[in-house]
């Protein structure tokens, strides 16, 4: 139960930051600034959201949430872990090709060392946001791999919306103080989240 009471306040804290760190940006319309937030952002997501969440693999383990928290686990676990499987799958894969799109375009990396310039190639021409996406993506399969009802919820509920919150009110800011007219252009051609269809994303480049 320890760990579950870090993971929430944790993720209190993630939201608190998020708030703070967006306001900061709103008032200083700096490009220094805006870099210095950004990386005490991703700092906060490491320690306050990823890092409790690896924590809760080993204590208490996946398998005990629902029992710690009264609930009863998934039903039809077989098909819970083929669907889970293949979410795990396809987010570990579009974190890759994000990471790997940023090193190698963008001159920098997902987490302290930013990029230098908007990716606008590879998984980036088709949603504005392919790593958060299979971030996503990767937690709901853990949760549906494990079939825990309380991790899956954990995922949907609690870490995707908050995280979505941070790239809305903060990091969509932060980048057009950074990126300038770049971004917002990049912005108005490409969706948030749910990537644009392979045709559309061939229309558009």
């Amino acid at each position: 139960m320890e760990t579950i009471l870090v993971q929430s306040g944790g993720a209190a804290l993630f939201l608190i930051g998020t708030v703070l760190l967006g306001r900061r940006v709103r008032r200083t319309a700096d490009m220094r600034e805006a870099q210095r937030t950004s990386r005490i952002s991703h700092l906060l997501f490491w320690g306050c959201l990823l890092g409790p969440g690896l924590v809760g693999i080993i204590h208490p383990g996946l398998q005990h949430y629902d029992e710690l928290l009264g609930l009863t686990p998934l039903p039809y676990r077989s098909a819970a872990f083929v669907l889970g499987l293949l979410l795990l799958s396809a987010g570990i894969g579009l974190m890759f090709a994000s990471t790997r799109a940023l090193s190698q375009m963008g001159q920098g990396s997902a987490a302290f060392f930013l990029t230098e310039q908007v990716v606008i190639r590879g998984v980036y021409l088709r949603t504005r946001n392919p790593m958060s996406l299979g971030f996503y993506m990767a937690c709901v399969g853990v949760g549906l791999l494990a079939g825990s009802l309380a991790v899956t919820l954990g995922a949907l509920l609690v870490i995707t919306p908050v995280h979505l919150f941070n790239l809305k009110y903060f990091e969509e800011r932060e980048l057009e103080l950074r990126f300038g007219q770049s971004y917002r252009d990049y912005r108005r051609q490409t969706p948030f989240l749910i990537p644009r269809s392979l045709g559309g994303a061939e229309t558009q480049s």
